[in-house]
């Protein structure tokens, strides 16, 4: 090892090789003991190495470094907190190529006995697994123990709330005096789009002629940073064709944009100021409590109770694949099942009555 004292503190400073074979000084300050500096020292040659003689949490970090060029920068945040929270502090020490299905069916019993909701269990082990897969893709691990453990929790958390025309009506009446809002929860409830979609809009994305909006990119906050992205998946990018009232309720809202750029976003505030006003809404209207990506579920259930197919409401709400859409959903059809048995009694007595 080679940490040496720096005044009062340490510092180690080494040489290695990079992936390509090159040669590089590494020169690290700032640590408040000799240990430290050597442990740093040994996870970063470690994490160099590229090989699965190495600790979960040393792979974690080689994760990391790949996945943040490829996946949205929110998305990162929100797999770094479920990993680094709940999957690293039972695995990080024990190697990579050492883990076995036991050592994973040992942490799921641990983590079911928190008592999480099924849709968390799932997701945390989602993550889990989503590492050892990336090991056996690309760094010839043998096998995935998460697939020999099996899964824990559930994809879906049962039957989606949802309101309907008569509550969100009742709940609109709470938002009547702040225009900007209204037209926010109309579009919401009307289009089924997702917030993130929503608040990215811009005047160029409405045509008020063609009665359509266009859905192409997604608006998040993060850090205090504005972030526009593509929208979720590339069936997301998408048009939306809207009824003739919701596009007056557009004409007479943007009639009052003064000064805004075309290529401005339309809603100037963000996610989190929506769920405040859902709530505050809900409490002074009554009606029962959802949460703000549940609007988009009463937008297609409004859709399955009109009678529109699945294929319709996937092509609408944006969703990759039908699956989703009828997986999401399944709960609803049981009653169409029996007002299409029960038209096809009728058009089999009209038969029999020729």
């Amino acid at each position: 090892m080679s940490a040496t004292r720096d005044g009062k503190m340490w510092r180690c400073q080494f040489y290695y090789k990079d992936w390509q074979g090159v040669s590089h000084k590494k020169n690290k300050r700032g640590f408040k003991t000799k240990a430290e500096a050597e442990q740093w020292e040994r996870d970063f040659l470690q994490q160099q190495q590229r090989n699965l003689d190495i600790n979960f949490e040393n792979f974690v970090q080689i994760y990391y470094e790949d996945m943040e060029h490829r996946l949205r920068e929110n998305t990162m945040r929100t797999k770094k907190f479920i990993i680094d929270l709940k999957i690293i502090p039972y695995f990080k020490k024990k190697n990579m190529n050492e883990i076995k299905a036991s050592d994973i069916r040992a942490w799921q019993n641990a983590l079911m006995k928190k008592g999480y909701s099924e849709t968390y269990l799932k997701t945390v082990n989602n993550q889990l697994s989503a590492i050892f897969n990336y090991a056996v893709r690309y760094y010839d691990l043998k096998d995935n123990p998460c697939r020999k453990a099996g899964s824990i929790g559930k994809s879906h958390a049962g039957e989606k709330e949802f309101w309907t025309k008569q509550e969100f009506k009742q709940f609109l009446v709470t938002v009547e005096n702040k225009p900007e809002t209204k037209m926010a929860f109309l579009l919401l409830y009307w289009t089924g789009m997702r917030i993130g979609e929503l608040l990215a809009l811009t005047y160029n994305d409405i045509d008020l002629e063609k009665r359509t909006i266009s859905v192409n990119k997604s608006y998040q906050r993060i850090e205090g940073r504005d972030i526009i992205t593509p929208p979720k998946t590339p069936k997301s990018k998408r048009i939306i064709t809207i009824p003739p009232f919701l596009t007056e309720e557009l004409k007479e809202y943007t009639s009052h944009l003064y000064g805004i750029m075309a290529d401005e976003r339309m809603f100037r505030f963000t996610k989190s100021y929506m769920e405040h006003e859902i709530i505050r809404g809900i409490k002074a209207s009554g009606v029962k409590r959802i949460r703000l990506h549940d609007i988009r579920h009463s937008h297609a259930s409004l859709l399955v109770e009109m009678g529109f197919t699945p294929l319709a409401i996937a092509e609408r709400l944006g969703h990759e694949k039908i699956e989703t859409t009828l997986n999401t959903y399944s709960h609803l059809y049981p009653n169409k099942q029996g007002e299409l048995a029960d038209k096809l009694e009728i058009e089999n007595s009209r038969e029999e009555e020729e």
